[in-house]
């Protein structure tokens, strides 16, 4: 009893406290009604400053104090921390508890406003929650992507899925608060518009299912070279997220790419070509097919001045040289019996001038070979591997073995097939 009398003398006492200002109001001579309003402002403005000047106040002590911490560790965290407002977000709790704690006693003769404000502050706690969730989540992501072995991973893709879910659970939470139903009520009868929500959310959840795939796959990291017809993208992948793709083309210009188009549709990732160990060469050239013919001795011998190939045709010359004989083979008519070409000849030349260039891996795959015929000749591809795989190195080196083949086609007795002209027509 003695124990309720005290609580009873406490709560009439503060009672005595939030109308002291309409009590001496009302002793002036305003009515009641308006000495209610009036004690309601003064309150509510006097709370106000309270709040404002505690906010205040604590964060310049919290960013004073993670700043005078950030220089005194090594680590960047700290400083990442202080970049993204994480010390500021956090400041504004404090503020908002003596907000909601101090609530009642501004709005004790007006129950309503005061059910109104008390859910707008919970909302607003909710909000800030997800503020300070943003921040931490913004600071995590970018420390690892200072770290080498996160640079390359999609973690915007996975911060952007949290937070997605994050902020559907404060919208519920929110909504429910205002409406005044129980949460998990609330959700319960959330089934009955999931199809909505799925036709509204339906790019978000093609981007998060894609980019599960594509980082669980590993088909695209940061910094890859990919080529992407579809999407006119030709250059290294600089974002992943959920939603897009940011591929910056060698042009300088900037593509972007739905994630979902990555497991949909085909593209070209180089990352295999970046580590291997050459970049590849496969060009051919045509050759007129009425230029190939049999080489006879007086035709190799001249070739024989060639240094690359020259002990290559005295060793085939002598091997065929043996068979014929062997064989009794008749050489009045040149096709009888074994015979080199000159477009044989011209391709062992360039398969030894490749093997003996300096700019080819030697380690990979070298081969200079025969397609079939075409209506524009007889290719002659060259397929190679460069070990340079810097791209204007590359086409240096490409461009440096062309030339040196196409200026070495006359000295086999070859031609290299080119479509009429005007000015060749008229000359014949």
């Amino acid at each position: 009893m003695q124990t309720e009398s005290k609580t009873n003398s406490l709560s009439e006492n503060a009672s005595g406290v939030k109308h002291l200002i309409s009590e001496k109001l009302m002793a002036l001579g305003v009515s009641e009604e308006v000495a209610q309003y009036l004690n309601m402002l003064i309150l509510l403005i006097g709370l106000l400053l309270i709040i404002f000047i505690v906010d205040f106040i604590i964060k310049k002590i919290l960013i004073s104090a993670f700043t005078q911490f950030a220089k005194r560790t090594k680590t960047n965290f700290d400083d990442l921390l202080i970049s993204n407002k994480v010390p500021r977000n956090i400041a504004h709790i404090i503020p908002l508890l003596i907000a909601i704690e101090f609530l009642p006693n501004v709005f004790v003769d007006f129950y309503n406003f005061e059910i109104i404000i008390e859910k707008a502050l919970k909302v607003f706690a909710i909000i800030l929650t997800l503020w300070v969730v943003r921040s931490l989540l913004s600071t995590l992501k970018d420390y690892l992507k200072t770290l080498p072995r996160f640079k390359d991973k999609p973690i915007d893709s996975y911060i952007q899925v949290f937070m997605i879910f994050a902020w559907l659970g404060g919208i519920m939470s929110a909504i429910a608060i205002v409406t005044g139903i129980p949460f998990l009520k609330f959700l319960t009868g959330l089934g009955a518009i999931s199809a909505v929500i799925i036709l509204v959310f339906k790019d978000t959840i093609l981007g998060f299912v894609a980019s599960i795939q594509v980082s669980i796959n590993d088909m695209v990291r940061i910094g890859d070279w990919i080529t992407f017809e579809k999407y006119g993208a030709d250059g290294d992948v600089t974002e992943i997220t959920l939603a897009t793709v940011k591929v910056q083309n060698f042009d300088k210009t900037i593509t972007t790419i739905p994630t979902y188009a990555l497991i949909s549709d085909s593209f070209k990732n180089w990352r295999g070509m970046t580590n291997a160990g050459g970049r590849r060469i496969k060009r051919a050239l045509n050759i007129k097919q009425d230029s190939i013919k049999c080489l006879s001795d007086t035709d190799i011998d001249k070739l024989k001045s060639i240094q690359l190939i020259k002990s290559y045709l005295e060793t085939k010359q002598k091997d065929i040289s043996e068979y014929n004989t062997k064989n009794t083979i008749n050489k009045d008519l040149m096709l009888n019996g074994r015979n080199l070409t000159n477009v044989g000849v011209f391709r062992k030349y360039i398969q030894t001038y490749i093997e003996n260039h300096s700019a080819i891996n030697k380690d990979m795959t070298i081969m200079v070979r025969q397609l079939a015929p075409t209506a524009q000749g007889l290719p002659i591809e060259i397929y190679a591997f460069s070990s340079d795989k810097r791209w204007i190195n590359y086409e240096y080196i490409m461009a440096d073995i062309f030339d040196h083949v196409l200026s070495a086609v006359p000295y086999f007795d070859l031609e290299i097939f080119e479509l009429p002209t005007t000015f060749s027509i008229k000359n014949n």
